[in-house]
């Protein structure tokens, strides 16, 4: 497995684009995308389990119903969710992706980020669909990255080749999400689109199994979204045999995926909003692999742990506390505890207690881009690893104005 580029336009018969249509004042930033392949795909899709859901989830349930799709058409700065008209307006999107493409609308998913409870025009969507078709490129992928953006600060594509059937294979993705995150399946929108030949089943079945380890693993803020989609494109063209039970073809797409989203999972808890910093808390020993996931995602998503992350201030008390309101089924006796970086690894309890370390060596280790939280449970086999981000004056900053 090779790390490539490309994003979602690596695997063969993609094209994307990203353009501004006028829904964002700012001019400089684009507001639509468009992913498209050559043939009808093989699609999956996981969707927010938040009740209040933005309206082209509705729309993309029913054109994904019989398990395929040609394109995928997002808008940013606006969610097009809590609004009368939501639905007739992600169909309206549809349709015009089949006006100006010839794809037809049953088969477009169709997306939308921003601010909730606002109404959305099509107007700026018309306007700017003919030039978004227009400019569709094997080189698009960036384009469409930035299109999806809403407060992100940087574009997050990745991309892999594989070998499957003796074929070789690729998938590449795009995503958005820097805050509202706390998903319970997917981490705000993600699009991966792949060559693999794998029938819509055994799509579904991997992307459900996956999310549960990657995306479900991710907190920034501890708030769902009411938007919050991943779609999985599958087109076959690399002529691999047909993917259509488990087995060894089936693992290896399932790693294959399974790189692209925690990438992604990296590059959007270090991209929180106004985070400083990337928390990756890893737990072994706990008595299961769901103890242990109950684990990693109290500690990430502790606001006190969070701060103290961002102060460089080795507080692991907080750590211990929280997985002691988890509630998982954890002997506190014997948890031990490490915070490690770049500049080192600190060892900060032992047995659920204390022992003494330098303040300045944590203050080094803690001060990187990047720290991984250490935890060992010691009371069995199960492991979890979550992601998250450190807790700063701007996270406030920025959701204190966000809709004005």
């Amino acid at each position: 497995m090779k790390k490539i580029e490309g994003g979602v336009c690596a695997p063969a018969g993609f094209r994307a684009n990203g353009v501004h249509c006028g829904i964002r004042k700012n001019k400089t930033k684009r507001d639509l995308s468009l992913i498209v392949s050559d043939v009808r795909c093989a699609a999956a899709c996981v969707y927010t389990q938040n009740l209040v859901k933005g309206a082209p989830i509705a729309v993309t349930k029913r054109h994904v119903a019989d398990g395929y799709a040609q394109a995928i058409v997002c808008n940013s700065g606006n969610a097009n969710t809590c609004n009368a008209d939501g639905e007739q307006i992600a169909e309206g999107m549809c349709s015009l992706v089949e006006k100006y493409s010839g794809i037809s609308a049953q088969d477009v998913v169709v997306a939308s980020t921003g601010v909730i409870g606002q109404p959305l025009s099509l107007e700026p969507i018309a306007a700017g669909m003919e030039p978004l078709v227009k400019g569709l490129s094997e080189d698009g992928s960036l384009s469409a990255a930035q299109g999806i953006m809403t407060t992100d600060t940087v574009d997050k594509q990745v991309a892999y080749t594989f070998t499957v059937g003796g074929k070789e294979c690729r998938i590449g993705a795009i995503g958005k999400g820097v805050g509202m995150i706390n998903p319970n399946m997917a981490t705000m929108l993600i699009f991966v689109t792949t060559d693999a030949a794998i029938s819509p089943s055994m799509l579904q079945k991997a992307l459900s199994a996956d999310v549960k380890d990657s995306f479900n693993m991710v907190s920034v803020d501890g708030d769902t979204s009411t938007n919050d989609m991943v779609c999985v494109l599958a087109n076959g063209l690399a002529g691999n045999p047909e993917i259509t039970e488990s087995g060894k073809d089936f693992t290896v797409f399932r790693k294959a995926l399974n790189k692209v989203t925690t990438n992604l999972c990296r590059k959007i808890a270090k991209d929180g909003e106004g985070a400083t910093k990337l928390l990756e808390c890893k737990v072994t020993g706990a008595k299961t692999k769901q103890a242990a996931k109950t684990v990693a995602k109290s500690v990430i998503k502790s606001s006190l742990f969070k701060a103290a992350m961002f102060g460089a201030d080795a507080n692991w008390g907080r750590v211990l506390c929280a997985i002691g309101y988890s509630g998982a089924n954890v002997d506190v006796s014997k948890v031990d505890v490490d915070f490690k970086s770049r500049a080192g690894v600190l060892e900060v309890c032992r047995g659920g207690s204390g022992i003494p370390f330098s303040e300045d060596e944590a203050k080094n280790i803690l001060s990187q881009d990047e720290i991984e939280v250490l935890i060992r449970l010691n009371d069995g086999n199960g492991k979890a690893t979550a992601w998250g981000c450190d807790l700063t004056y701007d996270y406030v900053k920025i959701n204190g104005d966000y809709r004005t």
